[in-house]
């Protein structure tokens, strides 16, 4: 991915993920995922295995993209494209903020620079689950784009407590 830094009214920069990322990108993760609320996941994975996807996404030419405020990742978003030839025209997009860095615009610019960068990778479908009760995100989504294809009923259970998702999609060919 050749794009090229963009800062934005936060004093974030847009940048693909890099190396240098990593060790930033990981305790970002880390903290959204203990939040237990938005990710599937409720901790990071050990940092070699958060290494190894990473530096896995840029050998793919998958898209990937961080905001980065003081050499520190306070945000990311990814679109993983699927394994399966017969369905390599997909991805699935991964994102998450930083608790103080929300509500500032990063996630519109995230979203729509990895997003850019999957048209151009030849992406035709970029799919995500989301919880029906993150309305935030929600909007975002359907403010760039995706629209609701469906509710997975329970597809979490976090504390005990069952979380419906919101399947989601949006197609380049049809925008």
């Amino acid at each position: 991915m050749d794009a090229a830094p963009s800062p934005n009214a936060s004093g974030a920069r847009i940048a693909p993920i890099a190396a240098t990322h990593i060790d930033s990108f990981h305790r970002a993760l880390d903290v959204v995922a203990r939040e237990k609320k938005y990710l599937s996941m409720l901790e990071a994975t050990p940092l070699p295995e958060t290494r190894e996807f990473v530096m896995g996404m840029i050998a793919k030419g998958n898209p990937q993209f961080v905001a980065v405020i003081a050499d520190e990742v306070v945000g990311w978003c990814d679109i993983s494209r699927h394994f399966f030839p017969s369905h390599a025209h997909r991805g699935r997009l991964g994102m998450g903020i930083l608790p103080t860095y929300r509500g500032k615009g990063l996630g519109r610019q995230l979203i729509n620079a990895t997003l850019k960068a999957a048209q151009e990778a030849g992406f035709a479908r970029v799919e995500l689950d989301v919880y029906e009760d993150n309305s935030r995100a929600i909007a975002l989504y359907e403010k760039v784009g995706f629209t609701r294809e469906g509710i997975i009923r329970r597809a979490a259970r976090i504390d005990g407590r069952f979380i419906d998702a919101i399947g989601m999609a949006l197609f380049f060919d049809e925008s």
